[in-house]
This record gives structure tokens, C-alpha cells and sequence, in this order.
């Protein structure tokens, strides 16, 4: 029963060698590194905080869910057990989903839906749990799973660049995709260009404006997007 929680029992095992530097620590820098999936969320729904208020405040939960993907890894690469593993897999998973159904385009959700992506959210809720449950039978069904998902992520940012006419959000695409080919974690990138795409075509009254912290004009920095809300003022108002 509790095998799966004991050390070294996972069949995955990475590159670094194991308790090189810590005693109690498998893979030392694998699971430190997982400090920027802590420290960066809190600075997210900082300057996100108008796309939250004016566009949708569910921004956030990808925000939460980064950091459920961070502590999962750590505690993954910290002790290459096999809940660790399904811990770290499982967070990606529903990461993905919650992502999907936010920020995938509303002309492309089936007319059996009515146009309603909180009904198109209920629905993919039940498949997800599906996989979940799998995943923990047989666990080695979970990384094929993440590996074929994130294929219509990368085609539907394909498209949605080819759509857009801003050439800062187009060169973060390219950066995006550079870092996916190169197998490294895109996942705020890609966020953050779907969140863009997102206002452009369902809240055209919002104008989506890509933004870097803490300098704008360093292209390397942490982009986010901010919102320009046009609202009509009433001059005659005392208020």
C-alpha cells in the first residue's frame, strides 16, 4: 500500500544524479529549480489583475494551478516516488484543461454547446476526471497523454498568430514556440498569448495591450497582459 510512496520508486529517473549534493534530496537542482513556479504566480495575478477584474477573473486559477504544478515537481524530483510522479503529471493535466477550456476560440466550440463555454467547461470536466483515474491504474498512460495534448495547443497558437497584427505578440509566439521545440517549460508563455487572443475575440470592447515587467521596453522580461477598458463617462453625473 504504501510503496508508491517510498523513495527511488518511480520508473522515472532524469539525468541528474541522485543525492549528489543532498543526502534527503534525489535531484537537488531539479527540484530548486521549481522555485519559479512559486514565486512567479503572485507576481501574475499582481499584473493581471485588470484582465481579471474587466475580462475573466478565472486568469487566476491557471496562476494557483502553477503553483500546484511546482510543488508536485519538487516534491517528484525531491524523492522520485511514484505518487510524486503522478502528483507532478496529474497537476500538468488538469493545468492543460483548465487552460483549454478558458482561452480555446468560441468559434471553435461545437454548436452543441449553444456558443456556452461554461457548458463546454462542465463537459471536458468529465473526460479529465476520466484520465486522471487512469492514470493513476496505469501510470505510464499519463505521459503519452501530455506529450499527444500538447499538439492542438501549439496548432491553435499557430493559427491565432497568424491572426494577429501585433508584431510584440507575434515575436512572443515565436519565442514561445522556440522554447516548446527545445523541450522547456512554456506553459506561462503560451498563457499569456492565449489570454491575448482570448480578449481580441470575445471582448472587443476591451483593448488587450501585451506588456513586459519591470521594464516594457526589454522584450525579455515577464510579458503579461493588461486591459484598456472604454467606458462611455456620464458628465452630468454627481457621482
Amino acid at each position: 500500500m504504501w510503496k508508491p510512496f517510498e523513495a527511488g520508486s518511480s520508473p522515472v529517473d532524469w539525468c541528474e544524479g541522485n543525492y549528489s549534493i543532498s543526502p534527503s534530496i534525489a535531484e537537488f537542482m531539479n527540484t530548486f529549480s521549481n522555485v519559479v513556479f512559486l514565486l512567479l504566480p503572485p507576481v501574475l495575478m499582481h499584473l493581471f489583475r485588470d484582465y481579471g477584474r474587466f475580462v475573466n477573473p478565472g486568469i487566476h486559477v491557471i496562476w494557483f494551478l502553477l503553483m500546484i504544478v511546482g510543488l508536485s515537481s519538487a516534491y517528484f524530483h525531491a524523492t522520485l516516488s511514484l505518487i510524486g510522479q503522478l502528483l507532478d503529471e496529474l497537476a500538468i493535466l488538469w493545468l492543460y484543461m483548465a487552460s483549454f477550456c478558458m482561452f480555446l476560440p468560441r468559434r471553435y466550440i461545437p454548436n452543441v454547446f449553444q456558443n456556452d463555454r461554461k457548458r463546454f467547461s462542465m463537459f471536458l470536466t468529465f473526460p479529465t476526471l476520466i484520465a486522471t483515474g487512469l492514470a493513476l491504474v496505469h501510470p505510464a498512460l499519463n505521459a503519452f497523454a501530455l506529450m499527444s495534448l500538447g499538439i492542438p495547443a501549439f496548432g491553435f497558437m499557430i493559427i491565432e498568430l497568424k491572426r494577429t497584427t501585433s508584431m510584440r505578440v507575434y515575436r512572443l509566439g515565436l519565442r514561445c514556440g522556440a522554447v516548446w521545440v527545445l523541450a522547456v517549460t512554456s506553459s506561462y508563455t503560451a498563457a499569456v498569448l492565449f489570454a491575448y487572443f482570448s480578449v481580441k475575440e470575445e471582448r472587443p470592447q476591451q483593448s488587450p495591450t501585451l506588456r513586459y515587467w519591470p521594464r516594457n521596453d526589454f522584450e525579455l522580461g515577464i510579458p503579461y497582459v493588461t486591459i484598456k477598458s472604454y467606458v462611455k463617462i456620464d458628465t452630468n453625473s454627481n457621482i
